[in-house]
Parts: structure tokens; C-alpha cells; sequence
């Protein structure tokens, strides 16, 4: 007779039937991150974002938590525009319990498992989701603070919101019209920057999305800087 196996062997051998190889992480992930390719998740392991396992032959081998960690790197990077050295840190100090996940935008926890919910807003959702007038939108639109088109995600809603506060103070959306100008500039201005990057092989496109989130972080810190500086001299 056979020796039964151990419950570690049984927990094992059920764990290695869940695991996915990188194609099929693709086909898990891709509806929601249409740019991710191979390289893209190779680069999250070579910066320590994700740790799959691997074969004995050298294949990584995902499980169900590697690819929730996946998705939230890349959640944070899409809507919340955060370097992956951010994330990297974030990341160490939700593994040593440290923080929590993050639970702003479309990012939410629920113990162990991190999900992504999406919005997805008609007009009307968006205006009442907000507490925004259909004239307010209309503005913001005009403005090009917000995409004309539905349908409008969490980046739209939190613009208008921005908007219904600001409105209060007598500030309108036209009179923020040139912060879409300023953002068309300084995204040609990372572009040019990320450009020779990009042309390399292999790796050459993650390094150049996550070299374009360093540089806006680095731009964004600056305005901020500038931002106190005149709000200063506002209040002395």
C-alpha cells in the first residue's frame, strides 16, 4: 500500500494546478492593461515588484496572489501616475504590515486579496456622483479638463469634484483652461526625454514608461514646491 501524502504535499500539489505561466497571465490582465507584454511583467520582477516561482527548466510560474500583486502595480501606475521605486516602498511596508493598501481611486483591499474595481460613469452618473451641475461639466469639457466622450472613469470624477469645491471660491473651469495646455507641454517635454529609451530593445518600453512616471513625479514635485511658495506669499 501506497504511503498517503502529507497534507503540505496535498496543499502543494493543489497550489501547482493554479499556477499560470505568463501567457496566461497576459490573457488574465490584458482586457484591463492592454500595453502589458512579457517584458513588462519580467521588468516588475527584475525591480522586485512580483517573486513567481520557477520550474526546475527556468519558467516562472504565477499564482493567484502574483497576479493580484501585478494588478494593483499596475492600478497605481495607470490611475494613480506612481513611480515604481513608490510602489516598491509602498509594497515593503504593506508586506511588513506596516500600512495598509491604498484604498484611494479604483484600488481596494479586502484582507490578503487586492481588487480593482472599475468606473465606468454616463454623464449623468457623473454629475450626480459628484454633486456637479450639467453646466459645470459642460464647462469642464469646454475646458478640456475632462474628456467630451463617455464613458468617464475615476480620473474624470475626481476632476470634477476638484471643480464643484473650486466653484465655491468663484474659480471655474475656464479659468483653469491652460492646465491642459501646461500638461500637453510637459508631456512633450517627457516624450523627448524617454524617447531614446524607447528605441532600445527589449526592455526598452517599461523602462520608458516607468523612467516618464519618474520624471512627472519629479515635475509634479516641483509645482508643488512653487504652488507653497505663492500660496505663502498670498498669506503673509
Amino acid at each position: 500500500m501506497s504511503a498517503q501524502a502529507s497534507p503540505r504535499s496535498q496543499s502543494s500539489s493543489r497550489s501547482q494546478t493554479t499556477l499560470l505561466s505568463i501567457g496566461q497571465v497576459l490573457a488574465r490582465l490584458t482586457p484591463e492593461f492592454p500595453d502589458l507584454a512579457p517584458s513588462k511583467l519580467r521588468f516588475l520582477e527584475d525591480q522586485g515588484l512580483v517573486a513567481p516561482s520557477r520550474t526546475p527548466s527556468g519558467y516562472r510560474k504565477f499564482s493567484a496572489a502574483d497576479v493580484e500583486r501585478v494588478r494593483y502595480v499596475l492600478t497605481l501606475q495607470r490611475d494613480h501616475y506612481l513611480p515604481l521605486k513608490v510602489i516598491l516602498g509602498h509594497l515593503e511596508q504593506v508586506d511588513a504590515g506596516e500600512v495598509l493598501p491604498f484604498t484611494a481611486g479604483n484600488v481596494v483591499s479586502d484582507g490578503p486579496s487586492i481588487l480593482r474595481v472599475d468606473r465606468r460613469l454616463a454623464r449623468r452618473e457623473l454629475e450626480s456622483s459628484t454633486g456637479a451641475s450639467r453646466t459645470l461639466v459642460q464647462e469642464a469639457i469646454a475646458a478640456s479638463l475632462v474628456p467630451a466622450a463617455e464613458p468617464y472613469d475615476e480620473q474624470a470624477v475626481r476632476v470634477v469634484r476638484a471643480l464643484v469645491e473650486l466653484q465655491r471660491f468663484g474659480i471655474e473651469p475656464r479659468h483653469l483652461r491652460g492646465m491642459r495646455a501646461s500638461a500637453d507641454r510637459e508631456a512633450s517635454l517627457i516624450e523627448s526625454a524617454v524617447r531614446p529609451v524607447l528605441g532600445r530593445r527589449g526592455e526598452g518600453k517599461p523602462k520608458a514608461a516607468e523612467a516618464a512616471r519618474d520624471i512627472a513625479g519629479q515635475i509634479a514635485s516641483i509645482r508643488e514646491v512653487l504652488g507653497r511658495d505663492a500660496i505663502e506669499r498670498i498669506t503673509r
